[in-house]
């Protein structure tokens, strides 16, 4: 252990402040924005949009129930955007990276946020009452600190709610946390003569035959993202057993993925039709993490709240997506409870609600948070982690914290107030 104090400059003084421009952060700067507030957001990448930009996710999950369209504001401006063409029917999405980077960079720009990329929370500093004071960040100048009267947390692992002590959960009872995947881009693929059910179809006998270092019987598989030029985005093989709040573990797990594809390269050449001349071209170089800290709201939203489609009086949105919990060790066992987890479905207009509460971290007065680390339990996370979701609860985010500017407490602000705003904005919300 050694001391270190530094004086650090406040660079920037704002309304709001927004870590992390994933989906969820992007929509909570935006949506705050135009609510006429000051924002600044603060990225850690090149980038807006997370895991479909830097982690190279080449799908989007489902914008409605079947019925309704539930991820309405920014969702419904992401969709219609790039899928304008596609009828909404619980259909889930292939997108390029690039078309949704510089859709982002579109529409933080139009909202007027002020943005870094390349900028880091490293820390917060607080007071006695449970009010963060300012951030601490890291960029290519240094050190430096952003005061701000409320303070949005959208980093994915929760680090800024967790550096202000916050209470939050990690994994399962075990401290076990769900297969992360290092995505990847694929060419020399001819995807007319794709004639098969899934990718794993084949996955056993390649690997009774020898062709995996470690048994992972779930492949989600490679999307059509460039088909026309036989290009294709890979959601290929997990990565087990990774703390996403440890860098070591995120080292070992990003060595293990570059290698492990290219055993994914030679099954699919031996196994599947039209990928005889499948040809890795990259892997992210950012982890698709699944599961990582879930900070503890005033409420937590749980399996129970799945089961009975749950109404809130403080709904701030509706979402219906299965508990896609993956698989946690690389062993049969894991990808059987995989395929029990994912089971839990909904028929067509079912949904649950999202609390406002969920997005309230307790013991922080002016902190909100959304995106994969809101306040849910295991089995909600998992459904509620997916990208159209965390549009809804960062936009509620952001709307929330701009009527709580004035107030400075976001426990004790006008619910009705953010719900008619959100209704306003183009949210999904039948109860209100």
């Amino acid at each position: 252990m050694t001391d270190y104090s530094k004086n650090l400059e406040v660079k920037i003084s704002t309304d709001v402040f927004v870590a992390g421009g994933g989906p969820a952060g992007a929509a909570a700067a935006i949506a705050c924005a135009k609510q006429g507030k000051k924002v600044f957001l603060a990225e850690a990448g090149g980038c807006f949009g997370g895991t479909s930009t830097q982690a190279l996710v080449p799908e989007l999950m489902n914008f409605d129930d079947g019925e309704n369209f539930l991820s309405g504001g920014i969702g419904r401006t992401v969709h219609d955007r790039l899928f304008s063409d596609t009828p909404s029917n619980r259909q889930w999405y292939v997108v390029k990276s690039e078309t949704i980077k510089l859709l982002y960079d579109e529409l933080v720009a139009e909202a007027g946020v002020d943005f870094l990329f390349y900028s880091k929370v490293v820390d917060v500093i607080t007071d006695n009452s449970g009010r963060v004071k300012y951030a601490v960040l890291s960029g290519k100048s240094g050190i430096y600190a952003v005061s701000a009267k409320i303070f949005i947390d959208c980093t994915g692992d929760g680090s800024l709610c967790a550096y202000a002590g916050a209470d939050f959960e990690y994994g399962g009872e075990n401290g076990t946390v769900a297969g992360a995947t290092l995505c990847s881009v694929w060419g020399g693929i001819d995807f007319s003569k794709k004639n098969f059910i899934f990718d794993g179809c084949r996955y056993q006998e390649a690997y009774e035959k020898g062709y995996f270092s470690q048994y992972d019987g779930i492949l989600p598989g490679i999307k059509p993202t460039n088909p026309e030029i036989g290009v294709g985005g890979g959601n290929v093989g997990h990565c087990f057993h990774v703390d996403d709040t440890d860098e070591r573990s995120i080292t070992e797990a990003l060595l293990y993925g570059r290698k492990s594809m290219l055993e994914y390269e030679r099954y699919y050449r031996d196994y599947l039709p039209g990928f005889e001349n499948a040809t890795l071209i990259q892997t992210a170089n950012v982890l698709g993490v699944r599961e990582s800290r879930r900070i503890i709201g005033d409420i937590v939203m749980n399996y129970e709240h799945f089961l009975a489609r749950q109404v809130f009086d403080d709904e701030i949105g509706r979402y219906s997506y299965p508990i896609d919990i993956h698989p946690e060790t690389p062993d049969r066992k894991g990808a059987a409870e995989f395929t029990q987890n994912v089971s839990k479905q909904y028929g067509p207009g079912e949904s649950y609600g999202i609390s406002y509460r969920a997005l309230t971290p307790k013991k922080l007065q002016n902190v909100l948070v959304a995106g994969r680390c809101i306040s849910a339990d295991r089995s909600m996370q998992a459904s509620m982690r997916v990208i159209p979701c965390c549009y809804i609860t960062g936009q509620a985010a952001g709307i929330a914290a701009a009527v709580a500017c004035d107030g400075g407490d976001v426990h004790n602000t006008d619910i009705n107030g953010i719900q008619k705003r959100l209704k306003e904005f183009g949210a999904y919300l039948p109860n209100f």
